[in-house]
């Protein structure tokens, strides 16, 4: 072999080398790139989820033979936002979502082998019983809204309590805001609920405008259900979008993370 030879051996794998390297420097950067667009609320939207009006106002009896809900497509619950993934014979949740004038009108069902309602009082320690959480952002701004009214998290408990956090750091009960009805039979649950949507001029002890929805409007959205079986905390937290990092509790604080509806007849 001449000298020519390995030097252009030598040459050619110090090219590939850099290269390889300038490869992996793109996919990083691309990969930063991804997680930077589902942190920032701008561009959140890749969560978007069309919803249709219903022609007739669903009933609110926790059943689901209401012509609006054989219209609608099931949506997962299937985001493991606290816990590890539960087994299908633990947990299974899903979704349906409609929309009129005065509010919007959302169906659950969820299969789970042990109901827990362990603290009696609805403002003790509402999350580590099993409740559907209902997440509201009236003008899809996101932001926090642990202590405001920016959003909502709406923590619907077994027996029908809404309770979410207000402007002086205290739970209080929302029980006008969200209306259930709930109905089990075995380990399958079905809630049926209805939710008169408000801004952030919402003012506790005060009146209040609700919301009027129409076509077009956006709205920050989620839903997840805890889940808990025999522990003094919950075990799981199942959530409707996907979180990016570790910390995926943060629905609570932080409408950045919630998904985006869209109303459409």
């Amino acid at each position: 072999m001449n000298r020519f030879t390995i030097l252009l051996g030598v040459i050619c794998a110090f090219t590939a080398c850099k290269n390889e390297k300038k490869v992996t420097q793109t996919n990083t950067e691309a990969n930063v790139s991804i997680a930077q667009t589902v942190t920032k609320k701008e561009k959140k939207d890749h969560q978007i989820l069309p919803v249709n009006k219903a022609v007739i106002v669903p009933e609110i009896d926790g059943k689901m033979d209401d012509p609006v809900w054989k219209e609608q497509k099931w949506l997962p619950m299937d985001q493991a936002w606290i816990g590890e993934y539960p087994t299908v014979d633990d947990f299974f949740g899903r979704y349906k979502i409609a929309w009129t004038p005065e509010a919007l009108y959302i169906l659950v069902e969820v299969k789970d082998n042990i109901l827990l309602d362990q603290y009696k009082d609805p403002l003790t320690q509402w999350w580590d019983d099993d409740c559907v959480e209902i997440f509201i952002d009236a003008d899809n701004s996101g932001g926090e809204h642990q202590f405001n009214n920016n959003a909502f998290a709406y923590h619907i408990a077994l027996d029908g309590n809404v309770v979410d956090l207000d402007a002086k750091k205290e739970p209080i009960l929302y029980n006008s805001h969200v209306v259930t009805k709930r109905t089990t039979n075995d380990n399958v649950s079905v809630w049926e609920f209805v939710v008169t949507v408000y801004d952030d001029t919402y003012e506790e002890g005060k009146a209040n405008d609700a919301k009027i929805l129409q076509k077009g409007q956006k709205i920050g959205f989620a839903i997840a259900y805890n889940d808990n079986d025999s522990s003094p905390e919950r075990e799981n937290f199942m959530g409707s979008v996907f979180v990016p990092g570790e910390d995926k509790n943060q629905g609570w604080i932080n409408a950045d993370i919630f998904g985006t509806i869209v109303l459409e007849e």
